[in-house]
């Protein structure tokens, strides 16, 4: 029986199985590489399991499969949240894939010419580690939602599963983007419901209409998103700061939408006066609920590694840290391309950090060269 205390010595360590870290040890295991992928769930697709009970892929199945495997679907259906979680669970285990359920890990430091993974009592030496995980672990509320009213029901989009967890009476949901118009959409039909925050634009066509199913989805996710929108672009490279830090447009829920369903919507959240909300319009709200979709943290404060730059983001060159040899990122937003995050992108900076590990593997592994000496 292993010793609790005893450390463990493998070549690569992948943090996180979601659909990046099993991508990453799909591709390592065809290269032969030694791995363990750590996560902190009791079950693979846990995270996808947890998000609200409504929630759809924004995308049919036939761009949700990953390396090695379709969904199993009807290629122009859209799955919901539990079918993705099942099919990353059945991934795992059609691959062998070594997954650590219910192992969080809690410190990642250097060791050596390697790293030093602590996971509870388990303790990795690793040669290489793989942050497989995207920028939104830790949910992000401001400051002053403190300051509301106790009898305010507050949740962040993190925990929020279906309207049941609301009170009576009115609801603000605090946050435009996809998240945030897809929950006010769905609060309306049972409470009157404010969404504040800025106008994020919207994909100019119906995801669910027969002609995104037949083309329009192929052009955008196969051609703007993974071809166009790179870092090897000009014009990609002038969109990743404000995808990074904007964030992207409406895709399934549209104004229109929002409007028909009474939605009403207005100006950012600036503060609370008197237990209530109120807008950069001086408008207070006399809410019952308030339903935060004001994004998350990175989450990346066990990582004891320089490795941030000056706007918390990781600094890597397409998922490989140079400043430390063996630390690679996978999953997070625009780290190549706008659709690195999705699960029809991923696949490619999972192959390409896969290769780079398995060749700085051989790398070492070489015996160094000996001289020949003259006669």
């Amino acid at each position: 029986m292993r010793n609790e205390s005893q450390t463990e010595r493998i070549d690569t360590v992948v943090i996180g199985a979601g659909q990046a870290g099993l991508s990453v040890g799909y591709h390592l295991s065809q290269r032969g590489v030694p791995f363990v992928i750590l996560d902190a769930n009791e079950r693979i697709g846990d995270q996808w399991r947890r998000r609200w009970d409504s929630l759809r892929l924004f995308t049919p199945a036939q761009f949700a499969g990953l390396d090695g495997m379709t969904f199993p679907a009807p290629p122009h259906s859209f799955p919901t949240k539990d079918e993705m979680g099942n099919f990353l669970e059945h991934y795992a285990r059609t691959f062998k894939l070594p997954v650590l359920s219910s192992t969080r890990v809690e410190r990642v430091s250097r060791h050596g010419d390697g790293f030093l993974v602590i996971a509870g009592t388990r303790r990795f030496e690793a040669r290489n580690v793989v942050v497989a995980m995207a920028n939104y672990q830790r949910p992000r509320v401001p400051s002053f939602a403190k300051e509301l009213d106790p009898r305010i029901v507050q949740i962040h989009s993190y925990d929020y599963r279906n309207p049941a967890q609301l009170r009576d009476g009115d609801v603000l949901v605090v946050g435009a983007g996809n998240s945030g118009a897809e929950i006010a959409l769905e609060t309306s039909r049972a409470h009157k419901t404010w969404m504040s925050g800025r106008d994020v634009g919207h994909v100019p066509f119906d995801v669910d209409g027969l002609a995104a199913r037949l083309f329009l989805f192929r052009l955008v996710l196969r051609v703007l998103f993974h071809r166009i929108l790179t870092i090897a672009t000009p014009f990609g490279r002038a969109m990743r700061p404000k995808v990074l830090h904007i964030g992207g447009p409406l895709v399934r829920t549209k104004p229109r939408d929002l409007d028909t369903a009474g939605v009403r919507r207005v100006p950012r959240v600036a503060g609370v006066q008197n237990g209530l909300p109120i807008l950069d319009d001086g408008r207070v709200l006399d809410v019952k609920n308030v339903v935060w979709c004001t994004g998350f943290h990175p989450g990346f404060s066990w990582l004891d590694l320089p490795v941030f730059g000056p706007d918390g983001d990781p600094a890597h060159e397409r998922g490989i840290v140079t400043s430390h040899p063996g630390l690679y990122f996978v999953g997070l937003h625009f780290l190549y391309a706008f659709s690195s995050t999705m699960i029809h992108g991923v696949g490619r900076d999972a192959e390409r950090i896969a290769s780079h590990v398995a060749a700085r593997a051989s790398r070492i592994a070489e015996p160094p060269a000996v001289a020949s000496s003259a006669a």
